[in-house]
C-alpha cells in the first residue's frame, strides 16, 4: 500500500525575502523584488531588470561561517541557507535518524565561479579549487555535507521544471517505502551566462514582467533557492509532528516539440495536469488555486492558458496567477520556491496576485486573478515547464 507524503519543513531565500515568513509578507503587501543588477558586472545591467537576493557572496559567506578557503558556489551557498531553514523548520534534531535523502535541483549550478575565475585557472593554482564547483552535482553535495547527511544524495536538472521533478521523485521514494525522510528542492543563482543566454533567445523583457497580458515581452530572470521536508506518515505519526500540507498529485510530460519552446496547444503542460490528476484522484473542479507557472513569455502563456483550457474543458477555470512577477524566473528554484507558496496559499487560505496584469490575452478568455484575495484553499495545483518540452505539475492539499 502506497504511504502518504506529509511536508513538515520548508526553508526558502529569494528576491522578496530570507525566509519563509518574508516571502509571504512580500506576496501579500506586494514587495517586488525585480531590479537593476548589482551583483554581476554585465553589460546588460541597464538594460534588463531582475530578481536578485540582494546579499553579496561575502555576506552569504560570513552567514553560513564557511572557512576563508571553501570553494562554494554562489547556488550552492543559497541553497545551503534553504536546506537548513527546511531541516530546522521541520524541526528535524538528528537528520540520519531515518531513511533520509537529499534531491536536489539546478540548471546552472556554479556556474557564477567558473565564469569568475575561467580565465585566471592556469596562472594562479590556488584558484584551481573551484573547478569542481562548476559541476551541478557539487551543490548537492555541499548542502548534503553541511546537514550532515549520510544518505541518498541525487541532482535533478531538466531546466526550468527541475525543482517540481525533485519533488515529484521525493514522493515516490517516500510513497514506495524506498525512504522514509527527503528533502527536496533546488537552487540557482544569476550568471553571466544565464543572462547573456536568455538575451539571445530574445525573451528577456526590458521592464516588469507581465504573465497572462496581452503587452507582455518576456521575463525576468531571478534567483532563488527552496526546499521542503517530505516524510512518511510513519515519521509522522511517531514524532506527532505538524504536517504543513501533503503532496497529493504529481505528474510530468515531455512534448518534445523545440528546444526552448512548448507546443501551441500545450501537449506537454496538459499530459502532465492529467497524470497529477490521475495520481492524486482529485478531479480538476476540486482545485482552489492555480500557481501558474506563467514565465510572461509569448509562447508559455499561449501554451500554457491552452492546456487549461484543454483541462477544464467546459467547467470555469480556477482563479490562478503567477508569483514571477515578485521574484522574477528563478529556473530551476523555480518550482520550489512556488511550492513554497503554494503550501502558504493553503495555510492562509489567500490567492495571491498576479501583478502587472493589464490587457487580457486575444487568443482566449482567460483572466489572472489581480488582487490578494482570501478563499478556503484545500487544493493547490502548481505547474512548472522547462526547456526541451520537460512539463510537470504539482497538486498540494491541505493536510
Amino acid at each position: 500500500m502506497a504511504r502518504g507524503v506529509a511536508i513538515t519543513g520548508m526553508g526558502i531565500i529569494s528576491a522578496i525575502g530570507n525566509s519563509v515568513e518574508e516571502n509571504y509578507i512580500s506576496l501579500i503587501e506586494n514587495k517586488i523584488g525585480i531590479s537593476r543588477i548589482q551583483n554581476i558586472s554585465t553589460v546588460h545591467a541597464d538594460v534588463i531588470k531582475v530578481g536578485e537576493i540582494k546579499k553579496t557572496n561575502e555576506d552569504l559567506v560570513a552567514e553560513l561561517k564557511l572557512n576563508e578557503n571553501n570553494n562554494f558556489s554562489r547556488t550552492a551557498m543559497i541553497g545551503t541557507l534553504a536546506a537548513k531553514q527546511a531541516v530546522e523548520n521541520a524541526g528535524i534534531t538528528d537528520i540520519n535518524e531515518f531513511r533520509t535523502g537529499l534531491i536536489s535541483a539546478t540548471s546552472v549550478g556554479g556556474m557564477d565561479m567558473t565564469e569568475r575565475h575561467y580565465y585566471d585557472y592556469f596562472e594562479k593554482p590556488e584558484l584551481i579549487k573551484y573547478i569542481t564547483c562548476h559541476d551541478g552535482g557539487d551543490v548537492a553535495e555541499k548542502i548534503a555535507e553541511e546537514l550532515g547527511l549520510k544518505g541518498m544524495v541525487t541532482t535533478i536538472s531538466t531546466a526550468c521544471s527541475s525543482a517540481a521533478n525533485s519533488i515529484m521523485l521525493g514522493a515516490r521514494l517516500i510513497k514506495t517505502g524506498k525512504l522514509d525522510r527527503v528533502i527536496v528542492g533546488g537552487a540557482d543563482a544569476l550568471a553571466k551566462f544565464t543572462i547573456n543566454g536568455f538575451k539571445t533567445l530574445m525573451i528577456l523583457s526590458d521592464d516588469y514582467n507581465k504573465p497572462f497580458d496581452n503587452t507582455r515581452k518576456g521575463l525576468n530572470l531571478g534567483e532563488a533557492a527552496a526546499f521542503l521536508v517530505l516524510e512518511s506518515d510513519e515519521i509522522v505519526a511517531k514524532q506527532n509532528k505538524k504536517v504543513l500540507a501533503r503532496v497529493s498529485g504529481y505528474g510530468n510530460a515531455n512534448d518534445a516539440f523545440h528546444q526552448t519552446a512548448s507546443s501551441e496547444n500545450g501537449d506537454g503542460a496538459y499530459l502532465a495536469m492529467k497524470k497529477a490528476f490521475e495520481v492524486s484522484g482529485l478531479k480538476p473542479s476540486e482545485i482552489d488555486y492555480i500557481n501558474v507557472h506563467g514565465t510572461a513569455t509569448p509562447n508559455n502563456d499561449l501554451s500554457e492558458g491552452r492546456a487549461l483550457l484543454r483541462i477544464y474543458e467546459n467547467e470555469k477555470v480556477p482563479d490562478f496567477s503567477s508569483t514571477k512577477p515578485f521574484t522574477g524566473h528563478t529556473l530551476a528554484a523555480a518550482a520550489a520556491i512556488e511550492a513554497v507558496y503554494s503550501v502558504l496559499a493553503i495555510q492562509n487560505n489567500v490567492v495571491y496576485q498576479n501583478l502587472n496584469f493589464e490587457v487580457p490575452m486575444e487568443e482566449f478568455d482567460l483572466k489572472p486573478q489581480t488582487t490578494l484575495k482570501n478563499k478556503t484553499i484545500e487544493h493547490v495545483l502548481s505547474n512548472s515547464f522547462g526547456f526541451g518540452g520537460n512539463c510537470s505539475t504539482l497538486i498540494f492539499s491541505k493536510s
